[in-house]
């Protein structure tokens, strides 16, 4: 069985020769925007520069299963048992305000805890904590990070396109494909904008009831992987709030998570979907959804929310405070290819400018308990 995956060896990647130059100008970018963003975000406070605004911090906990298929079985997938967590959920969108102005693409971030073995991030290598990062999306809208320069840019000055209408709607398209007139013709950015247009179709949901994939592949001990965060088939048919609509009020993600939580607890399935085929599922190329017949996704571990309430205002306050990185793994499970690489530095410069700006100590909790306090009733 395990002959038909592909092994991980360090050449799955490319290499390419202007990533640090290209990375250092995203950095700045990146720190000018969350610099402006207290005077213009619209909250007084410092925003991250992607999934800004915050719908909820909710207290989980990750059962590792037993008995798994041993090429799934790997790095902290081959130690059956439970862990404390907590999760993110969020908009993908660079800015804060009404929710209908935001868009569908949503986020859940993940940090669990009692993981041992150093990190991939030197500056916190035993915080015994492990994350992800994750979209309500199987692809991603860029593939390197010399097009990351001019598509960041893009998405921090949509509001300004898009509020002069149809034209500036038709610029923002324009300057998209053509990376704002520096691509050559026969190098226009047409997979990547047929990506995002993807990601703009996404129907509005609870967020409880979205899948939430890795934006790219990632070593899974031995092999190559995707991974995935979908709602457990039985607890997300009680779900009763379940289309959302965004123009029916200014905040309508975070009341339907909220009001789910105080009633019912939930879960999800977290799920691995092994490379076969590095031709039909390419690590470099976020913009390539793989094939789930060439390989399914198989659950590994069970992510657990109890019923909780999650309304209050300090709620906001304790998410605000954390930081979620792909980066905060341990070796075995490292984030693979360039853009992958490029969101290490990106998110590391982006917490500290972020928590320096709003005078938050920048720390990784030890404990779900440390956050959030005392565990409620577990999901079954």
């Amino acid at each position: 069985m395990a002959a038909q995956f592909v092994p991980y060896t360090p050449d799955v990647e490319d290499d390419d020769p202007h990533f640090d130059q290209n990375l250092q100008t995203v950095i700045k970018k990146t720190e000018s925007y969350i610099a402006e963003s207290v005077e213009a975000g619209g909250t007084g406070r410092a925003l991250r520069d992607a999934h800004a605004k915050g719908y909820g911090l909710v207290r989980g906990e990750v059962e590792i299963l037993d008995g798994l298929p041993p090429e799934y079985a790997q790095g902290i997938y081959a130690t059956p048992g439970t862990h404390d967590a907590l999760i993110r959920f969020s908009n993908g969108s660079p800015h804060a305000g009404a929710d209908a102005r935001l868009g569908t693409a949503t986020g859940l971030a993940l940090k669990i805890f009692g993981i041992a073995g150093p990190t991939l991030l030197e500056d916190e290598p035993d915080t015994g904590t492990f994350d992800y990062a994750n979209i309500n999306a199987p692809i991603f809208f860029c593939n390197t990070v010399e097009h990351y320069l001019f598509i960041q840019e893009l998405f921090l000055n949509a509001p300004a396109y898009f509020s002069q209408g149809r034209s500036g709607a038709h610029r923002f398209f324009a300057d998209f494909v053509t990376g704002k007139g520096t691509l050559a013709q026969d190098n226009w950015a047409w997979d990547e904008f047929l990506a995002f247009v993807r990601l703009s179709k996404i129907p509005p949901v609870n967020v409880l009831l979205s899948s939430y994939w890795t934006m790219g592949a990632v070593r899974h001990g031995d092999y190559i992987a995707k991974v995935r965060i979908a709602p457990a088939p039985h607890f997300a048919a009680a779900v009763v709030r379940r289309a959302i609509d965004p123009t029916s009020a200014q905040e309508v993600f975070r009341p339907a998570l909220q009001a789910e939580l105080q009633e019912r607890p939930y879960a999800f399935d977290i799920q691995v979907q092994l490379c076969t085929d590095l031709e039909r599922m390419p690590v470099e190329d976020t913009t390539v959804e793989w094939p789930e017949q060439l390989s399914p996704f198989v659950t590994v571990a069970r992510l657990r929310l109890p019923q909780q309430d999650i309304s209050g205002p300090e709620n906001l306050e304790k998410m605000d405070s954390l930081s979620f990185t792909p980066w905060r793994v341990t070796a075995e499970h490292a984030p693979l290819g360039n853009i992958m690489r490029a969101r290490k530095e990106v998110y590391r410069h982006s917490s500290i400018a972020r928590h320096k700006l709003n005078q938050q100590p920048r720390t990784e909790p030890r404990s779900a308990d440390e956050v959030a306090g005392h565990r409620g009733n577990s999901a079954q």
